[in-house]
C-alpha cells in the first residue's frame, strides 16, 4: 500500500491548476503535481543530476504554465 504526504500550495495557484486541467486526463491537482514531480525525478535519475540550467528551464516551463510564480 502506498503512503502519502500532503504538499501545500496557495489557493490561487490551486484554482489556476483546476482551470488548467479541466478537459485533460488529470482528474485533480494532486494528479498533475504527481505527474510533474515524477517527470522531474525521472529526468534527474536518467542524467545523474539536473544542471542549474536544466532546473531553470523546468522552472520557466512551470511558470509559463502558471504553476510557479516568478
Amino acid at each position: 500500500m502506498t503512503e502519502y504526504t500532503t504538499v501545500s500550495i496557495p489557493k490561487d495557484l490551486a484554482e489556476r491548476v483546476d482551470d488548467t486541467i479541466e478537459g485533460t486526463s488529470f482528474s485533480s491537482t494532486s494528479d498533475l503535481v504527481r505527474f510533474l514531480l515524477r517527470s522531474i525525478v525521472i529526468q534527474y535519475q536518467r542524467e545523474g543530476e539536473l544542471t542549474e540550467a536544466e532546473f531553470e528551464d523546468i522552472a520557466a516551463q512551470l511558470a509559463d504554465l502558471g504553476y510557479l510564480d516568478r
